[in-house]
């Protein structure tokens, strides 16, 4: 399978009109416009009957005790782990083609509604759900896109890769709220054929200006 994209190239930085968050002057860090990115995918297995989309960053500090902390600095040495930007499943097979902005093209506070999503597909929520959790302003169900919003004193370039899978049924057998590890969970011994994009962001100044 081969994935690309008229948003950004595979290893390119990925504009800031894809992300949650983009840089500012005074505060570090403002709302973006949130907007999903263009997907195009082809060559796709015979016997295929839907695709799953996933976005995931997988250069998130394990420890938040230095994230976005005034003269302090989140270590490149510091182990990382995956979060989760988008979970989209049971895409038809006759779907090959996602637009920019069709998913998302804002930043919903609390999250926006889900899973239902255009073409029949189901959304999952994304790791903002956790991010957001003790926050009485933005706590809520984050389901479908949501964009690139690493921390500002980062020293390393955050990766988003985006994967689209090939599966041999057309509906993935789980229900209610979902996230990316009951979705890898639940494709296993059904995927025909994957095919991957990454992008790169940041929103520390000092490597942005590299």
């Amino acid at each position: 399978m081969k994935l690309q994209s008229s948003s950004f190239s595979d290893g390119s930085p990925i504009p800031g009109k894809f992300a949650f968050c983009i840089p500012h002057n005074t505060h570090h860090v403002c709302l973006g416009s949130n907007i999903n990115p263009h997907l195009h995918w082809g060559d796709v297995p015979s016997g295929a009957r839907s695709f799953v989309i996933i976005c995931h960053d997988p250069d998130v500090p394990s420890q938040g005790d230095d994230v976005n902390q005034e003269g302090r600095h989140v270590p490149a040495s510091l182990p990382r782990i995956d979060f989760f930007h988008w979970i989209l499943i049971d895409l038809p097979v006759t779907v090959n083609v996602i637009k920019e902005g069709e998913f998302s093209n804002e930043v919903i506070p609390k999250g926006k509604s889900g899973p239902s999503a255009p073409h029949g597909a189901r959304q999952g929520i994304n790791n903002y759900t956790d991010w957001f959790a003790a926050d009485k302003d933005m706590s809520g169900d984050y389901f479908g896109y949501d964009g690139p919003c690493p921390p500002w004193n980062d020293e390393i370039i955050h990766r988003y890769v985006f994967t689209v899978y090939a599966l041999d049924i057309e509906a993935l057998p789980i229900e209610g709220k979902f996230g990316g590890p009951q979705v890898i969970e639940a494709m296993r011994g059904h995927i025909l054929g994957q095919a991957r994009l990454t992008g790169t962001y940041t929103l520390n100044p000092v490597l942005a200006a590299k």
